[in-house]
């Protein structure tokens, strides 16, 4: 299927960070996926992205869609052609937007559940809260605005995280069939993140202990992206063999 390059900007995404042991999240990946590392973690998180202006890369942003979305993701590598290569794995992505559920898999990569969302937002301070139709994942994260990342034990400062994750552009997406993972690549030039704080943060995904036993996965640090104009590209689906653990 010829799937469309979307054009959008990220009117605010929130990368909520969880340090990992290595072998838990390696149970949640499938075939041919390893965790990325990062001083001896794997990292996990969660994506609560609000887009904006979302259309074709040949429409005018003037006829552009709006919608409340997150995504669960863990960092990985794999083996290229032209040697180790670094994204994430999303084994869930949900969605405010009918047509996002109805058009992802379909018009653009990346299939979606249905969620309701609750948003409260200022210039220096945001909550989002999300439950899923089918029941089986809740979210509720509030952040502020930082002057600097600290207390993370991933990153050293907001630099370092910058370069990561600016370097996890592909995402592999969980399909229904579990045959095959969609792909998709953020691209845009115009990177720029900050830095948060996180006030509370709350993840049955991150809370189960079945996916994580307790003392495997910790609350690492909160970064913030604002105002971005992205391009999304799709890439060739790939295989998907078995996860150890269905997640």
């Amino acid at each position: 299927m010829n799937h469309l390059t979307l054009a959008s900007v990220i009117e605010r995404r929130l990368l909520v960070n969880y340090r990992v042991e290595p072998e838990v999240a390696a149970r949640l990946l499938p075939e041919g996926l390893r965790p990325q590392l990062v001083r001896g973690h794997a990292v996990a998180g969660i994506c609560l992205l609000r887009l904006g202006s979302v259309r074709p890369v040949w429409a005018p942003a003037a006829v552009g869609l709006r919608s409340e979305n997150a995504a669960h993701r863990i960092a990985v590598e794999w083996d290229g052609p032209d040697g180790v290569e670094t994204g994430v794995y999303i084994p869930r992505r949900d969605t405010a937007s009918l047509v996002n559920r109805w058009a992802g898999g379909r018009l653009f990569p990346g299939e979606h559940g249905h969620a309701d969302f609750e948003v409260s937002e200022s210039a220096d301070a945001v909550r989002v809260a999300f439950a899923t139709r089918d029941g089986g994942t809740r979210v509720d994260v509030a952040a502020e605005i930082a002057d600097s990342l600290e207390g993370s034990g991933l990153f050293a400062d907001l630099g370092e995280a910058s370069v990561f994750f600016r370097g996890g552009a592909k995402g592999w997406s969980a399909t229904r069939t579990g045959l095959r993972l969609d792909g998709m690549e953020l691209d845009t030039d115009a990177w720029h993140i900050e830095p948060g704080r996180i006030t509370s943060a709350r993840s049955s995904f991150f809370e189960d202990p079945d996916r994580f036993p307790p003392g495997t996965a910790a609350l690492d640090s909160v970064l913030v992206m604002r105002q971005v104009p992205v391009r999304w590209l799709p890439l060739p689906g790939r295989a998907a063999g078995p996860a150890r653990l269905s997640a």
